[in-house]
């Protein structure tokens, strides 16, 4: 009975913190916050607490004195990762980054390498606080009363991803991270966008993989903006929603919020055309987003590295792009031309330089790669970076009521003056993979 009993205990405190949405996590040595959780080096995650870090090796506490919340901190000279239990949702998190003895230079992402600051640095004895906003997502598809009347059918690579494992984890990259605190509170009153499409737009959770969805966060405001990217590697919209993917977000998507629809790649495959209920389940789905009270916003599908004698590139989409276009017009619905601002992108590049941001890289760049990767199709973090700031640029430019949303992280851009690739930061994350996303 009394083993009985430790065990009811154990099993209702994890239940319980799982469905706790806000934390106090004061990161260093043993001195603790009033009303804060002590988080030390070897604060390794455990599931019966439901927070913790992923791995613990190579973690370091500092203890500096003075305030119990700033004069300590927890860094490492690899990326480190921070994990909490806490139900779907979007949630504000609120970082202390810095040392009160020393300088320091942090990069944040969340979940699949979630671009949220980018190499922050703070000079000796600073301490900056900053904050970043952040969609949680399960895979579970719930009534009002919050009972299961469906599931999101995951692929089996999937159900590796960070994002699908019912929690929130957030990395702490670059050249001396060195972090304070972490409080995390629910954000009930931001807008969300809902991103679907393929692996062009998905949130990759492997180097040297990327796709501009999960560079999109970097330049929205956070507090008032949320990204929830549901995109997925080798989807079409009929995947989309044979998957429940889109009902998925159907039951999460609220009056106020948006949709983001860039599909083309995929749906190219062989025996499909734009004929085969493309622009059917469009139009379906911008009916749908507008009667939730969302505002849906289509995006054509960027080119592929691929060249003419001339150096312009060469449209390998069909009519795919165009009929994205028609059904906008049709429909009265906001468009990007993504697919446009990438041949402008590519073209000033020229066909040599457009490797740098493609997966164009020789034999062993990355662990086991015996073989040179050569992708005209998926991007890196430099090439989703560009593509992410050509879709921020189509915001700005057309004057979209999302332009209120852009951060001063936007600085403008000019795909015909692509950024200097030797100059964009991305330290790269602990998870890579040679094997080629699903699609083409």
């Amino acid at each position: 009975m009394q083993n009985w009993i430790i065990f009811l205990t154990i099993f209702l405190g994890s239940f319980l913190f799982a469905q706790q949405t806000t934390f106090k996590f004061d990161f260093g040595g043993d001195r603790n916050e009033s009303g804060f959780i002590t988080i030390t080096s070897i604060s390794k995650f455990d599931k019966k607490v439901g927070y913790g870090f992923m791995d613990i090796s190579d973690l370091k506490s500092v203890e500096n004195g003075g305030n119990a919340l700033t004069g300590d901190f927890i860094t490492s000279n690899k990326p480190f990762y921070f994990s909490v239990a806490i139900p779907e949702g979007n949630y504000d998190i609120q970082l202390n980054l810095g040392d009160t003895k020393g300088t320091s230079e942090t990069t944040v992402r969340v979940e699949n390498r979630r671009m949220m600051l980018n190499n922050v640095k703070t000079k000796k004895g600073e301490i900056f606080e900053k904050q970043i906003s952040v969609h949680q997502k399960d895979s579970i598809i719930r009534n009002q009363e919050g009972t299961q009347i469906g599931i999101v059918k995951l692929k089996p690579r999937e159900r590796k991803y960070l994002h699908w494992d019912n929690l929130l984890t957030i990395e702490f990259n670059g050249k001396a991270p060195k972090v304070c605190s972490v409080i995390i509170q629910p954000n009930k009153k931001a807008k969300t966008i809902y991103i679907t499409g393929d692996s062009t737009v998905v949130d990759a959770q492997y180097e040297p993989w990327a796709s501009w969805g999960q560079m999109l966060p970097y330049f929205f405001v956070t507090n008032e903006v949320v990204i929830a990217n549901y995109a997925e590697s080798g989807e079409t919209l009929k995947a989309f929603e044979d998957r429940h993917r889109i009902d998925k977000i159907w039951n999460k998507i609220k009056p106020g919020d948006y949709l983001f629809v860039q599909f083309g790649h995929n749906d190219q495959k062989a025996g499909n055309s734009t004929k085969s209920g493309y622009r059917k389940r469009l139009k379906d789905w911008i009916l749908k987003a507008k009667e939730l009270g969302a505002t849906p916003i289509l995006i054509t599908s960027m080119n592929r590295r691929v060249f003419d004698g001339n150096s312009k590139t060469l449209n390998t989409l069909d009519d795919f792009p165009d009929a994205m276009r028609e059904i906008a017009k049709e429909e009265n619905v906001d468009l990007i031309d993504l697919n446009a601002l990438s041949k402008t992108l590519f073209e000033a590049m020229g066909p040599e330089a457009a490797k740098k941001a493609f997966v164009h890289y020789p034999a062993n760049s990355y662990p086991n790669q015996p073989n040179s990767l050569a992708d005209d199709t998926h991007f890196n973090t430099y090439g989703s970076y560009e593509l992410a700031q050509c879709v921020v640029k189509s915001i700005v430019d057309q004057n979209l009521p999302l332009k209120k949303y852009i951060s001063k992280s936007y600085k403008g851009f000019n795909p015909n003056k692509p950024d200097d690739v030797e100059k964009f930061h991305w330290p790269e994350s602990i998870f890579m993979e040679s094997l080629k996303p699903d699609g083409n």
